[in-house]
């Protein structure tokens, strides 16, 4: 299993991106997924996650801001981000845990981070 992150990119504040996260191999189920940044010479943080029942959390500095929300047919995970600050500059990463086949013909559960997708607000 292989994620694929996207849609990151530069914008204005006040502006909107809309981040992508498309998993790709043999997947039975999808559990929880998440989304993560890493901000300059900072750690990695939660910013939200949505499990399989479809409860969402996020972090508080983006409630009413991010929107997270996942195509199932698609295996594709989605952060929608409007009214952006300049503070939600950084590097963003998308994370999926479920189960599929990991190796070979072999199923069990995977864990896998995207690559990570830059977002640069200005102000």
């Amino acid at each position: 299993v292989q994620l694929q992150a996207s849609g990151g990119g530069l914008v204005q504040a006040g502006g909107s991106l809309r981040l992508s996260c498309a998993a790709s191999g043999t997947i039975f189920t999808i559990d929880n997924m998440g989304w993560n940044r890493q901000a300059p010479g900072k750690e990695r943080d939660l910013v939200a996650i949505l499990t399989r029942d479809d409860d969402r959390k996020y972090v508080d500095s983006v409630k009413g801001r991010f929107t997270i929300a996942r195509d199932n047919a698609k295996n594709t995970l989605y952060l929608q981000m409007n009214s952006l600050k300049p503070e939600d500059t950084a590097v963003y990463y998308c994370n999926m845990k479920g189960v599929g086949v990991v190796t070979g013909i072999t199923v069990g559960d995977f864990d896998e981070w995207g690559q990570g997708t830059q977002v640069t607000v200005s102000s």
